[in-house]
């Protein structure tokens, strides 16, 4: 992980989103992600950004997630899903996003709608303690991870867990070519 200097999230709330921290406070050691192995780091906020954070700190583009939101309407109203694929790949929006969503066209979701819909910061979204029915939808890359960095809903700090604990949030789905290389 990089210079991080990681502690359980769990003592670390002024280190989280408020759905954040909320989300991992409900979670027991029997439920889908122990909270023992969420781990959280403070970083500086103006190295938030995945090149500038992974050059920063350490990290490899191969342990570092990113969490985007997509939108698409389907039927007059607009679903939501949050995608979480490595770092080193970007997420295939208008192919694989878009049939997980079954919209007709899939986009990013605007910036303004993505931070007042998750209650999180802009650059920091993570895919713990987003809203009540939002897919998440996880690239097989970011499982295979022994430890993946993604962001703790605030720009200050990231968040380390295991990969396959992303696979094991509530409404999940594990989707393999979820992501393409970026060349």
């Amino acid at each position: 992980m990089g210079t991080l200097k990681t502690e359980p999230a769990r003592t670390r709330p002024d280190l989280l989103a408020p759905p954040v921290a909320t989300a991992i406070g409900r979670w027991t050691a029997d439920g889908p992600v122990d909270p023992v192995d969420v781990l959280v780091a403070p970083i500086d906020a103006t190295l938030a950004d995945t090149a500038a954070f992974c050059a920063a700190y350490e990290v490899g583009l191969d342990e570092s997630a990113n969490c985007v939101v997509v939108a698409g309407k389907r039927e007059g109203s607009v679903r939501y899903a949050a995608c979480v694929v490595l770092a080193a790949t970007r997420v295939d929006v208008n192919g694989v996003a878009r049939r997980a969503l079954d919209v007709r066209k899939a986009s990013f979701a605007p910036m303004a709608d993505a931070v007042d819909l998750t209650g999180m910061e802009y650059g920091g979204i993570t895919p713990i303690g987003l809203p009540e029915g939002w897919p998440v939808l996880v690239d097989s890359r970011v499982v295979a991870v022994p430890y993946v960095i993604v962001g703790s809903g605030v720009r200050h700090s990231k968040i380390a867990l295991p990969g396959a604990a992303l696979g094991a949030l509530p409404h999940a789905q594990v989707i393999e070519g979820l992501a393409r290389p970026v060349e």
